[in-house]
């Protein structure tokens, strides 16, 4: 396959890195950063597979299925602990962004 067959799934993998590296800053500046710890540690995790995700459905790899399946495991557990954080707008940016990217990497992943 080429990477204009994985389009859609390249955009939702870049789009999630973004709102993740921006929820992780965020968290940051929150009053109670403890509480936000996990929060953090995930979105940086889920922010460097949609990059590396990105990159070898570009490339059009013969494991980007592979990839895509750790790509939407991880966004399912960041967008989790993102959505537990409902006072934050910004974690449930993250949390949509997330739930789209493992959709749609599970269905590249399932066709």
């Amino acid at each position: 396959m080429t990477h204009h067959e994985f389009q859609s799934c390249i955009d939702a993998c870049a789009r999630c890195a973004q709102e993740c590296d921006h929820c992780a800053e965020a968290c940051l500046g929150e009053a109670d950063l403890k509480a936000m710890a996990e929060c953090v540690r995930l979105d940086r995790d889920c922010a460097d597979i949609c990059r590396a995700a990105a990159a070898i459905l570009s490339r059009g790899s013969r494991y980007a299925a592979a990839v895509c399946r750790v790509c939407a495991e991880v966004c399912e557990g960041c967008g989790a602990e993102c959505a537990r954080h409902t006072h934050a707008e910004h974690c449930q940016r993250c949390a949509e962004a997330c739930q789209r990217c493992a959709e749609v990497c599970q269905r590249m992943v399932a066709g």
